[in-house]
């Protein structure tokens, strides 16, 4: 059985309903929580592979720094030189691109539900849907390198998923999002939306298509990670 390091930022924010698609395959996940007393960046083995969470109103462009941003984007540079897979989710999105020749560009902290539009058929092995919903909180943007490439976009035209090299995946939202984590990343921090509650109603008004979206979109990210084979 398969297992992957989950680097978490926030008490709220966890892989939500990607969960379920991963016990469902047999892949077991360990989350480490370098925001507690205890917690800590693994220093070794991470496993078949690493997932970077969200940060809430942490970002990575300097204006509200994640306290461990140099450690983990040490780690993600190491996975990235030694092939390992890695999914950025928000802030993740950000190491990975710090990590493998990107940037980030700085953004005030943004809650927002729009739409993602697939502009590469392939992505994703070709399951990334055409259309899906796409739920922000974040502060400050991933800016891919170069190579990279761009699977889908937002209603801005700016990259929402995209792939670094064969198994490096970011996305700007949180693909499997659940209202009650939001409301929780609210209430969390001090700094959050000055109205949250007509956004929060938008969250859950997708959240059939969330749960639809994210079928294929973790078959994809299975494939590409090779999480399930021997």
């Amino acid at each position: 059985m398969k297992k992957i390091t989950v680097i978490q930022h926030t008490s709220a924010e966890y892989l939500g309903l990607m969960e379920d698609h991963l016990e469902g395959r047999r892949i077991r996940f360990q989350y480490h929580r370098p925001f507690t007393e205890q917690g800590k960046i693994p220093a070794g083995d991470v496993g078949a592979g690493v997932i970077f969470l969200g940060g809430g109103p942490w970002g990575a462009a300097g204006a509200r720094d994640l306290p461990t941003l140099a450690e983990e984007v040490a780690l993600a540079r190491a996975c990235y030189m030694g092939g390992v897979p890695m999914i950025g989710i928000g802030l993740g999105a950000q190491i990975i691109c710090l990590a493998c020749d990107g940037g980030v560009a700085p953004a005030p902290l943004t809650f927002s539900v729009g739409e993602l539009r697939r502009i590469d058929g392939s992505g994703l092995n070709g399951f990334m849907p055409v259309r899906a919903p796409h739920v922000i909180y974040m502060r400050d943007k991933p800016a891919p390198p170069p190579f990279a490439k761009t699977i889908a976009v937002d209603a801005n035209g700016d990259a929402g998923v995209f792939q670094i090299g064969e198994n490096i995946i970011g996305f700007t939202g949180h693909p499997g999002v659940k209202r009650a984590m939001v409301e929780d990343l609210v209430m969390e921090f001090d700094e959050g939306p000055a109205e949250p509650g007509p956004m929060l109603d938008a969250v859950g008004a997708v959240k059939t298509e969330i749960e639809d979206s994210l079928v294929p979109i973790m078959t994809g990210l299975i494939q590409l990670t090779g999480w399930m084979r021997e």
